[in-house]
């Protein structure tokens, strides 16, 4: 292959990830308040404004429903859309490996086999090429955490 077609299919690959952000922060999935939720914490983003609510039912340590409400950008609506849809079904401690193995991706240069288990969201893999806008993908997934501790406190992105 030659660096045009090289060139070509990372240009494509691309524009597809963007459709997918932009899909999933037009359309989020799970967007709402869950008024059964048994957890739930709220996540700030004030350099970007992004603020999000995020929502747990988790029974027998398996998060069995999650939602969430707010405002963002585009990379901070994607990633709390993409997130909910990862951790429905899994157990706490899943829940805890996935964030791992998505702040891995996010903000280190190397690939780890824990990329193999994040499934679509590596499809924000990207982001760690725009350092201003980690902090929008992680808002999310740092709230997820305050919400199985139990925090009170908001998280902030700052902090």
């Amino acid at each position: 292959m030659n660096d045009y077609q090289h060139s070509d299919s990372f240009d494509n690959l691309f524009e597809l990830y963007q459709e997918v952000i932009i899909d999933h922060s037009q359309h989020p999935h799970h967007f709402g308040a869950l008024p059964q939720a048994t957890h739930h914490a709220e996540g700030v983003n004030p350099l970007c404004g992004d603020t999000l609510t995020l929502y747990l039912k988790i029974e027998n340590a398996v998060i069995r429903d999650a939602a969430f409400q707010g405002h963002g950008c585009a990379i901070s609506t994607a990633s709390a859309s993409l997130l909910t849809d990862s951790i429905i079904g899994k157990s706490i401690d899943e829940a805890k490996r996935l964030f791992e193995a998505f702040h891995q991706l996010i903000t280190s240069e190397k690939e780890t086999a824990a990329d193999n288990m994040l499934g679509k969201l590596i499809i924000l893999a990207g982001v760690k090429n725009y350092p201003a806008r980690v902090k929008c993908a992680t808002l999310a997934w740092h709230t997820l955490q305050a919400a199985l501790r139990q925090d009170a406190q908001p998280v902030t992105t700052e902090a």
